[in-house]
């Protein structure tokens, strides 16, 4: 499976995709899209553009993207939100499934806690893939959706394959990711003794 990870942003919009086998997560390529200055609609068209390209060129089976959070700016939260439009439309537009999660989502997926910074991101998804470079910022970010994905989908195979005893143990929108950390921790630590 490929899953495409998006971070939107209508100055730089990152993009990973990652190649899923079993276990292993493998950077395919990623990068980061940088619109040229000038109308908004221009703007969006570019990033819309560039996506379907990069879906055309790596072939993803799904996509992941960040959910918009509400900034203190209201003008930069609705560029945000339709930089975000523009990206998954490109992405059904080319018939693909969008997994969305919220920053702290990613985060602690990535890097087990919802509160790391950039940087820390970075440095993670490195490590995670076995990188030679550290990814621009919006690049990281994008391999870190794309991962955060492959995690969950992990997850709910597990679920429906009844290889836990608990019917929840991916987190729900608005429920605390503390009762699926549990649960995949005591899976685990089952597994590890047999």
């Amino acid at each position: 499976m490929r899953i495409l990870g998006i971070d939107p942003g209508l100055n730089h919009t990152g993009w990973g995709v990652l190649e899923v086998e079993g276990g292993r997560c493998r950077r395919v390529a990623s990068g980061v899209i940088d619109p040229p200055k000038g109308e908004v609609s221009a703007r969006l068209g570019h990033i819309a553009r560039e996506l379907a390209r990069v879906i055309a060129e790596h072939a993803p089976t799904a996509a992941a993207c960040e959910r918009v959070f509400v900034n203190v700016n209201p003008q930069s939260t609705l560029l945000l939100g339709e930089a975000r439009g523009a990206a998954l439309c490109a992405a059904d537009l080319a018939g693909l499934a969008v997994e969305e999660f919220t920053p702290s989502e990613i985060k602690q997926s990535v890097t087990g806690s919802g509160r790391a910074d950039k940087e820390m991101v970075q440095t993670m998804v490195v490590r995670l893939l076995g990188l030679d470079q550290t990814p621009r910022t919006d690049e990281a970010d994008a391999l870190a959706c794309a991962l955060c994905a492959a995690s969950m989908m992990k997850l709910r195979a597990l679920e429906k394959s009844g290889g836990t005893a608990r019917t929840y143990a991916t987190a729900r929108r608005g429920a605390s990711g503390r009762g699926a950390r549990a649960a995949w921790t005591r899976l685990v630590d089952k597994k590890g003794e047999n």
